[in-house]
């Protein structure tokens, strides 16, 4: 894709300002604002064409982690975002006015897509090897969820590891410098610290389903449906471009994002989704999610998961 072309496209959107602009953008035009995580919505968007010929615009915001992603879904900053099942979960459990509007899944899902890795030097294999040590993740992250998982499928109580909760980019300084004993991550930075000669002890493929939802605050479900339904079909139009094109879409998210090319390029192959209805077998695997947070003590009072959902 030639610089030409991304230019062009990129025009079509408007990049993220502060969220207390008004809903009108430019000749009057409707604005929806959704959030980005280190590139992967808006990249995709952008490498695709998805937008091309919309009558509304969005402004994108970026954030590092699903967390910071969802606590600015459900203050009203921005009106919709994609998040992965655990993220989604906690947030929702823990009483934020956020839905789920959309789902996608990734069948098969690919290896190291998420993971619990240790430095190369580290003796330890299982993850019964780090009961009593350290490991680093993002509180309410899929990284936390599939360590969780992975505790327990051992037969170890959720308080067997000490958790380090941190943002990824200190979760990695802390890892890198040896400060903890392992990092419980995702995608790019997972492949990341693989490259850097880490293991990884327990994977999410054999842990973990591998949602996305497309997440959205209750005012904005209220407000901008039209916007959303139509935002919602060009992302599924975009994933279907994605799962074909995938080097061009790797080009985007690198140029976006900063990554190099190839880690770019295995984060396109370690993200593919296809959107899916939200049905009973996608409540069923949120129930085994809700399940396992609360197994370790990290929801008290679940709310109903069937009003997690709400397909528009």
């Amino acid at each position: 894709m030639t610089g030409t072309s991304i230019s062009r496209r990129r025009a079509l959107v408007l990049l993220a300002a502060s969220a207390g602009l008004a809903a009108c953008g430019r000749d009057g035009r409707a604005i929806l604002k959704v959030a980005s995580q280190k590139g992967g919505t808006k990249a995709l968007m952008l490498s695709s064409g998805a937008l091309d010929g919309a009558d509304y615009d969005v402004e994108w915001s970026e954030f590092p982690a699903a967390q910071n992603l969802l606590e600015a879904v459900g203050s009203g900053a921005v009106d919709v975002g994609l998040a992965g099942d655990a993220p989604f979960q906690f947030a929702y459990q823990s009483g934020s006015p956020v839905r789920a509007v959309s789902a996608q899944r990734a069948e098969p899902r690919p290896r190291e897509a998420i993971g619990v890795v240790v430095p190369g030097a580290s003796p330890a294999r299982t993850m019964t090897d780090l009961r009593g040590k350290q490991v680093a993740t993002t509180r309410g992250s899929i990284g936390h969820y599939l360590a969780l998982r992975a505790i327990e499928t051992a037969g170890l109580p959720p308080d067997s590891v000490r958790f380090v909760f941190l943002s990824p980019g200190d979760a990695k300084a802390a890892f890198s410098s040896g400060a903890v004993d392992a990092w419980a991550v995702w995608v790019p930075y997972l492949t990341t610290a693989i490259q850097e000669g880490g293991r990884v002890i327990a994977d999410g493929r054999d842990l973990t389903v591998g949602y996305g939802f497309d997440v959205a605050n209750d005012t904005a479900i209220a407000t901008n449906r039209a916007l959303l339904v139509d935002f919602l079909r060009r992302e599924g139009d975009a994933l279907r471009w994605a799962a074909a094109h995938p080097d061009a879409y790797a080009r985007v998210l690198a140029a976006e994002t900063g990554l190099p090319p190839a880690i770019a390029r295995i984060m396109v192959d370690k993200n593919r989704r296809l959107p899916v209805p939200i049905d009973a077998r996608v409540v069923a695997d949120q129930q085994i999610v809700l399940d396992t947070l609360r197994r370790a003590g990290l929801i008290r009072r679940p709310r109903s998961i069937d009003e997690a959902f709400r397909a528009i």
